[in-house]
């Protein structure tokens, strides 16, 4: 299970990453690319469900908030590997008994 909560955790930070660079580059018009307002569509499914409550927050903060969002799920899924980790996993290892001759 620690194997697949790592390579989950990267999965999403690198998405996430990637994410961001896209809505950098699209909002700033970086490398020649147009200035689009789909520029941060690709934060909206990280950042799921915690941005459907950001209506309740200024204007202002909104994007800001909306780019943050996707840092919660990162934070659970690593909470989520670190417990199963420290609880043994559901696919850990036992630790084999030494036989006495």
């Amino acid at each position: 299970m620690g194997r697949v909560c790592r390579v989950l955790l990267a999965a999403f930070l690198l998405l996430y990453l990637a994410a961001l660079a896209l809505l950098a580059i699209g909002t700033f018009g970086l490398f020649g690319s147009e200035r689009g307002p789909l520029a941060g569509v690709f934060l909206v499914p990280l950042g799921l469900p915690w941005n459907l409550v950001l209506g309740g927050f200024p204007e202002a903060m909104r994007p800001w908030l909306a780019a943050a969002t996707p840092l919660v799920n990162l934070l659970g899924i690593w909470l989520i590997c670190r417990a199963t980790r420290r609880r043994g996993g559901a696919g850990a290892r036992q630790a084999t008994r030494r036989e006495t001759p």
